[in-house]
């Protein structure tokens, strides 16, 4: 009886082990994630060009064959540091990269006009991002992306890479400013805070004074920005200019355009931010820190740089104004959600703490990662220069393409105007009415 009682009781345990293991033994990868989700980018439509799939357990890993748009300067690093990704990224991702010289005017300019033709990822210029993403060439971050990426970055270049309420770029620098160079052969140290003394030292050596007035709206808002104007500008979710607030056409609209004319109406008037003009008679350049190396070669022990000087009208001084703003890294849409994805862990790489010190290091690119701004060894006479204009500057918003045409004649007009205020409020008035011509239009 005892041995009976064994074996059933024998039996009773495996059948129980056998109800507890009878289920299907998992032996591949769970439920995969969305690749939006790893890189946090949002898709909306673009290219079909998939990724060729290697094995391994990530969703990202395999091969990708793409074209990045980066400076002539710049080709050589990008090309080393999307090869650095390729051997350290931990999703085994690989990308075959093709680097093509393309400015970040010339970026812009490209995508618009052909988004598919466009490169995969491309360095632009922040004022160029709203007529990107209205034109479709921008891929969204997604929540995970953009939450890094708010994390490391300065909050000007944060706004510089905003449309709407979402992020659309990622940050690669935080110097697209101007500030003054100057030949300190001509212009002593205690004169560089005033236009006027300047001006007088330039037109007693027979020199120039270079800033892009009659050429483009970018430098022309230092002289209203000086006095306490605005322009600012309102957009939908699509990137469309929907709101304009600016007060150019204002009493302190009529001061700026004065002190514009002290420059525009000068024989020293030039009309370039190109410090090349050093080799051809110039004596101080408006321009930025992309300027600095060539500025070196010309002038060496002789360059000096500061921020913008002061002018004054009607015994009162106003400090220069001017904008700054960012260069910012664009990862074009693809209607593959894995190659998006991949692109994007791309994009976050290039734009981190060691990629921008390189960058640093290498042109003297002033970073917007935090982490880098900070560090000790991230300065030079032109970033020290952008830091004191910074404390003048208005971060630079996203800005429609018809004002920066409307807006580059003011000088042509306010000089022509002469000493006639009336004459100069009707000049102002003149771009007022322009501007809201286009935004009805």
């Amino acid at each position: 009886m005892k041995k009976v009682v064994a074996l059933l009781l024998a039996l009773v345990m495996v059948f129980a082990l056998c109800a507890c293991g009878g289920g299907q033994t998992q032996t591949g990868p769970g439920p995969a994630q969305n690749p939006t989700d790893n890189a946090g980018g949002e898709q909306s439509g673009g290219e079909q060009s998939g990724g060729e799939q290697s094995g391994g357990s990530n969703e990202l890993a395999g091969t990708y064959d793409i074209t990045v748009w980066a400076p002539d300067a710049a080709v050589e690093l990008t090309k080393q540091q999307v090869a650095d990704f390729n051997s350290s990224n931990e999703f085994g991702i690989t990308f075959n990269v093709t680097v093509e010289p393309v400015s970040e005017a010339e970026a812009a300019n490209n995508v618009i006009t052909d988004v598919d033709a466009a490169g995969d990822l491309f360095f632009f210029s922040q004022d160029q991002l709203s007529r990107m993403v209205l034109a479709g060439g921008l891929n969204k971050l997604g929540q995970g992306a953009a939450a890094t990426v708010t994390e490391l970055n300065d909050a000007g270049s944060l706004i510089a890479a905003t449309s709407g309420s979402d992020l659309y770029a990622y940050p690669l620098t935080a110097d697209n400013g101007y500030f003054m160079y100057y030949d300190k052969s001509v212009i002593p140290e205690d004169h560089i805070d005033s236009l006027e003394d300047i001006l007088a030292d330039c037109e007693a050596a027979g020199k120039l004074f270079a800033m892009e007035n009659n050429t483009s709206a970018w430098y022309i808002v230092a002289w209203f920005f000086a006095t306490g104007c605005h322009s600012d500008w309102t957009f939908d979710e699509a990137g469309k200019a929907t709101g304009f607030d600016d007060d150019f056409n204002s009493a302190n609209g009529v001061i700026a355009a004065k002190g514009m004319q002290k420059l525009l109406n000068s024989p020293a008037n030039l009309s370039s931010s190109d410090v090349a003009s050093f080799a051809n008679g110039a004596a101080v350049v408006v321009s930025g820190t992309w300027a600095l190396s060539d500025a070196q070669k010309i002038l060496g022990e002789n360059l000096g740089a500061a921020d913008l000087p002061s002018f004054t009208v009607d015994g009162k001084s106003y400090h220069m104004g001017s904008y700054n703003g960012c260069k910012l890294l664009g990862v074009k849409p693809q209607s593959d959600a894995t190659r998006a994805a991949a692109l994007n862990q791309l994009a976050l790489y290039l734009t981190n703490y060691d990629c921008q010190m390189a960058r640093f290091n290498e042109f003297g690119w002033g970073p917007s990662n935090l982490q880098a701004m900070a560090d000790p060894a991230v300065t030079n006479i032109a970033l020290e220069a952008l830091s004191a204009q910074n404390a003048y500057a208005t971060p630079q918003p996203n800005i429609p393409t018809a004002w920066w045409d409307i807006a580059k004649v003011i000088a042509d007009d306010v000089k022509a105007a002469g000493d006639d205020d009336a004459a100069i409020q009707a000049a102002l008035d003149k771009y007022e009415s322009s501007v809201q011509a286009s935004l009805a239009g």
